[in-house]
């Protein structure tokens, strides 16, 4: 791949949240503190929305890194999908590494209840991470609410950080929901970073893989680049490693407006990479592999060439499913139980 040939130690864009590369900006910086306000406060539900691929799983990444520095806090964090109630319970249970297999909801919150009051006598927190809770039905943050109501005398026994996508704000908003928007002690929505911090994120994650300058980003690239990904890290990510693969192939140490434009559009043609910078996904019912043009036709050449394009696409595809890949881990764990 493109790292051996920049002398990079790392791959600099990768989809896979990593907090080593995380990059803080104003409005990264500002949730991040929001989330430390609300381990400080210990209780009630801290939400934070975003569009897709803002980089909310990398700010809880970036915050667990922090929290996994301390011994007196339990963090688990759960990737949600179309759960029912008692499907939830049973989901924080695998979460915290507790029994669910064949116990009925009372069950399940007796045995949840008890875990919780056995770490608050040793003295620790326990956080749960609720992440896409865009997914959840209204009787499931029914249930979030009520392991909420758990204290042991004025503390509380849990406490809830949700992250989803914008549509969250809008099922909070649902008039059956008053007494959960009540336990909420902060929320926050996270936009994109402006042109300076896009240029700024791209030359950061280059420097943590190691860059020195190679290969060089010119003006109007970066430009082109923010026009193209309107600041959302996961596009600009997409793109750029794209662009220092297409560098790479074409052995070019610089990297012009026209180097850009040119895997802007070879985006659009494979990936359904839109104009305006947004990804229109897979198309349903099937993977489709590109035919080799623009820089596929080059790599055609040697195999090698057609391995790093290969790697290079499946990389892309790890991240789309990522998220459900973890959940369907969990799944199987219970059904083997």
């Amino acid at each position: 791949m493109y790292e051996e040939y920049f002398k990079l130690t790392d791959k600099p864009f990768a989809l896979n949240p990593d907090p080593h590369f995380y990059y803080g900006s104003k409005e990264h910086d500002r949730v991040l503190a929001y989330l430390r306000y609300g381990l400080n406060q210990a209780e009630g539900f801290i939400v934070v929305t975003g569009d897709v691929g803002a980089g909310k799983t990398t700010l809880i990444a970036a915050l667990l890194e922090e929290i996994n520095k301390y011994d007196d806090i339990i963090a688990s964090q759960l990737v949600t999908t179309q759960l029912q109630p008692d499907d939830l319970l049973k989901m924080v249970s695998n979460a915290f590494g507790l029994p669910y297999a064949g116990m009925s909801k009372s069950e399940l919150l007796t045995s949840i209840e008890n875990f919780l009051r056995k770490q608050a006598k040793k003295k620790k927190r326990v956080l749960l991470i609720v992440d896409e809770a865009q997914n959840l039905e209204s009787h499931s943050l029914e249930e979030l609410r009520m392991l909420s109501n758990f204290h042991e005398k004025t503390k509380s026994l849990l406490q809830s950080f949700l992250l989803g996508q914008g549509e969250f704000r809008d099922l909070l908003r649902a008039p059956n929901l008053e007494q959960f928007r009540q336990r909420i002690i902060a929320s926050y929505h996270l936009g994109p970073m402006s042109k300076i911090e896009s240029r700024c994120y791209i030359e950061h994650r280059l420097k943590v893989a190691g860059w020195r300058n190679d290969p060089l980003f010119l003006n109007d690239a970066y430009d082109l680049i923010y026009k193209h990904t309107h600041g959302i890290p996961r596009r600009i990510n997409t793109l750029c490693d794209r662009i220092m693969l297409y560098a790479y192939t074409e052995e070019l140490h610089e990297i012009p407006v026209s180097v850009v434009g040119s895997v802007v559009k070879e985006l659009e043609e494979e990936l359904h990479f839109t104009s305006n910078g947004e990804d229109s996904g897979i198309r349903k019912g099937s993977v489709k592999i590109p035919a080799a043009s623009g820089t596929a036709a080059k790599l055609s050449k040697n195999d090698s060439g057609r391995i790093d394009l290969l790697e290079n696409r499946i990389s892309e595809l790890e991240g789309i499913l990522f998220k459900g890949r973890t959940f369907i881990e969990a799944l199987m764990k219970y059904k083997n139980k």
